[in-house]
């Protein structure tokens, strides 16, 4: 673990440049005799999910093995970093609402909600132990964006005075990671699509990559280590990972909003077409109860995401990724009818994502991190919607599995890619 390191990271998400991040803060790493080159197959870092993901933090968030860790390295990073600033780190209280709209609520607003008539389908964000937490409590006064006449209930996730919810920017968090790592001497390549990983059951030898502006191929050889942090490419790169998309779509509008985190319970009267399918002549009938999720962010944001779909395969890299205005539009009408405020706010970006999800049994099993069956070889992947606050932990613990030999900070023995021979 001692000798002269050639690290390549495939993958410029928030798990590729966290990693990056931490190898080079390794009390191993000398930039004099290491070398550490980050592929990334877009123009740019975070042009995934790691740029259009909401940002939310919480420690009640999972795997639990790995949520801890990593939500304090968020408020250490922050804290050497100018976090605040520099990536919008603040904490904020997050609840959930219970709303019933009215024939006659919904008739008043230009904007009414709507949907395809099938079931509606939950982003895996809160799983049943952060359902746990929540306490029923009075609306609070500041959460004044919220139209209090449809509001039936109000619950605060986690105990109070707790700080267990936080943010960032996900972009600004990503490319921050990105450029300090940049600054301790890891090589960014851009544009750059590994085509294949070459290695052997005794180790891996080199990476072969796409110069996808000059169409010229090139090869990394005498490579030690590869960490494949390809999100939703994983599987791509790593069949055997059985790492795959889901697709997102999600709206920015230009608002600024009391920092609140609101997860909602909407329901919706019947029969009714939204305005904007009707002017597109269609007759989609809403889904009876929706529960899109709308976070107040800094630099003047708000993020609201809906249900996620898999209508569309995965495409070759992530700047290739397309939104459907139509699923964009009903994140928008929903929310118009639980907020005035958000159905008059400006509409900053209609934007689409693919979620890193690890598929084991037709389930997804967590995300995989740390030593695959070929020495050498590692994978950090398959974070699904929480992979913006687990990063900073996967980045730290990968980077004391490759020059440590072990995960030090936190035992995530659950986690390791070698319980399904990856």
């Amino acid at each position: 673990m001692d000798g002269k390191r050639n690290i390549v990271i495939v993958g410029g998400g928030i798990i590729g440049c966290t990693t990056a991040y931490y190898l080079t803060r390794h009390p191993k790493f000398d930039p004099a005799r290491d070398a550490i080159t980050l592929l990334e197959a877009a123009p740019s870092v975070a042009a995934g999910a790691s740029g259009k993901a909401g940002g939310l933090l919480g420690l009640w968030a999972y795997p639990p093995s790995l949520v801890p860790l990593s939500y304090r390295l968020h408020s250490e990073l922050a804290a050497e970093h100018d976090g605040p600033n520099r990536w919008g780190y603040r904490k904020l209280t997050c609840g959930s609402i219970e709303a019933v709209v009215t024939e006659k609520q919904l008739c008043q607003l230009q904007n009414a909600a709507g949907g395809d008539g099938k079931p509606w389908a939950k982003l895996p964000k809160q799983d049943d132990a952060a359902k746990r937490l929540l306490r029923d409590e009075e609306l609070p006064a500041d959460l004044d964006w919220i139209d209090r006449e449809v509001v039936r209930g109000w619950a605060e996730m986690g105990s109070p005075g707790a700080a267990e919810t936080a943010q960032v920017h996900p972009y600004h968090f990503t490319t921050s990671m990105a450029e300090l790592a940049q600054k301790a001497g890891v090589t960014l390549k851009t544009n750059a699509k590994v085509t294949r990983l070459i290695a052997s059951k005794a180790s891996v030898e080199g990476v072969e990559f796409l110069d996808r502006t000059t169409g010229e191929a090139h090869k990394i050889t005498g490579v030690t280590d590869v960490v494949v942090a390809a999100g939703p490419w994983t599987g791509r790169l790593l069949p055997r990972s059985k790492v795959e998309g889901l697709r997102a779509h999600s709206v920015v509008y230009d608002v600024e909003l009391s920092p609140y985190a609101v997860f909602t319970d909407i329901e919706l009267p019947s029969g009714f077409v939204p305005q904007h399918r009707a002017r597109m002549g269609q007759k989609r009938q809403h889904k009876g109860r929706v529960d899109p999720e709308i976070y107040a962010r800094p630099f003047g944001e708000a993020y609201a995401c809906g249900e996620p779909d898999s209508v569309v395969p995965l495409p070759d890299t992530a700047d290739q990724v397309q939104f459907d205005e139509a699923y964009c539009d009903d994140i928008i009408s929903y929310f118009a009818t639980v907020s005035p405020v958000l159905a008059a706010a400006p509409i900053k970006a209609k934007q689409a994502c693919y979620l890193p999800r690890h598929i084991r049994f037709g389930q997804e099993s967590g995300p995989l991190i740390g030593p695959t069956v070929t020495p050498g070889l590692w994978v950090a992947a398959g974070h699904t919607c929480w992979g913006i606050q687990n990063g900073p932990g996967t980045g730290k613990l990968m980077s004391e599995y490759i020059l440590d030999g072990e995960a030090k900070s936190a035992n995530v023995a659950n986690l390791d890619p070698r319980k399904f021979k990856v």
